[in-house]
């Protein structure tokens, strides 16, 4: 009886289990994986979003890596990534000067990390007005110092640049956050040893902290990676037309501008995997070079 018991208990246990995990498992296949097999079998037809799709093979494929502001678009994409090594720099120095036990060090946290939380388009319509040539708070600084600042978003040289500080300023109290709680979880024992041994701040520095956040900064790297390839709120919010002479579009503007601006679904579909591709790439060369580099504390 007892087993019988416990076999029905486990049963019913077992049921409530699948239950559970349907909710997450039919949300993935039907707004996920249902979306991604149309769009792949899209990319290789003229669809336009309301009439019939017809099989056309490999000629979006053919058009997209002819396509001038496709490359344009992928440069502006790669080139906004430089902010990635800038905001792992500047999180990492304030982690570190947070990790010292400063007064107010809670605030500090609660102050960067705030951009974090709130809405990417509020956020975006703030920075287009502080990038006014006219009136934005950026040239009224620089004119304290007696600097006439560009027009930021309307200038080619200018544009990719503003861009990049703004989302690095975003991203900085995430990424702090982060470094804060590996450094935090750093036996200390490590840097009294290493200070016995007449290690100075600059060799603890490389031979303790930079390998034990390590991981911390892997993940970092390939979730920024992935996020900077689909950047399109900031472009859309603050540069609608994708910029002076298209310096400031990206490949998932361009995309949206194909598919929802020029009702070209199939073409889109196909730039969309190339991007897909590009981005697995990327992050399997990412995984690679942490296996090489791996750090052993044994």
């Amino acid at each position: 009886m007892k087993v019988a018991s416990h076999s029905k208990l486990y049963r019913t246990e077992q049921r409530y289990a699948y239950l559970f995990i349907a909710a997450p498992v039919l949300g993935f296949l039907i707004f996920a994986m249902a979306p991604l097999i149309y769009s792949i079998y899209g990319a290789f037809t003229d669809w336009d979003g309301l009439g019939q799709m017809n099989f056309i093979g490999l000629e979006n494929f053919i058009n997209v890596f002819q396509d001038e502001y496709f490359y344009k678009s992928m440069f502006n994409t790669v080139y906004m990534m430089l902010g990635i090594p800038i905001g792992i720099i500047l999180a990492l120095l304030l982690a570190m000067a947070l990790n010292r036990g400063i007064p107010g060090t809670n605030t500090f946290r609660v102050l960067y990390y705030i951009p974090v939380v709130s809405s990417i388009a509020a956020i975006s319509i703030l920075w287009q007005w502080a990038y006014n040539g006219d009136y934005g708070l950026v040239n009224q600084f620089l004119a304290l110092f007696g600097i006439e600042g560009p027009n930021w978003l309307q200038n080619t040289s200018t544009v990719k640049p503003a861009l990049i500080i703004m989302a690095v300023w975003k991203g900085l109290g995430y990424t702090m956050l982060l470094y804060l709680a590996a450094l935090q979880s750093v036996p200390k024992s490590f840097y009294e040893a290493a200070k016995l041994d007449g290690a100075g701040a600059l060799q603890a520095f490389w031979y303790i902290t930079l390998p034990m956040v390590k991981p911390v900064t892997f993940f970092i790297i390939v979730t920024n990676i992935i996020g900077g390839a689909q950047i399109f709120t900031e472009i859309n919010v603050m540069t609608p037309t994708g910029g002076p002479e298209y310096s400031s579009a990206s490949v998932v503007f361009y995309v949206w501008q194909k598919a929802f601006g020029n009702f070209q679904l199939g073409y889109a579909s196909a730039m969309a995997l190339v991007l897909g591709l590009f981005i697995f790439i990327i992050t399997l060369i990412q995984f690679k070079i942490n296996e090489k580099s791996s750090f052993d504390l044994d």
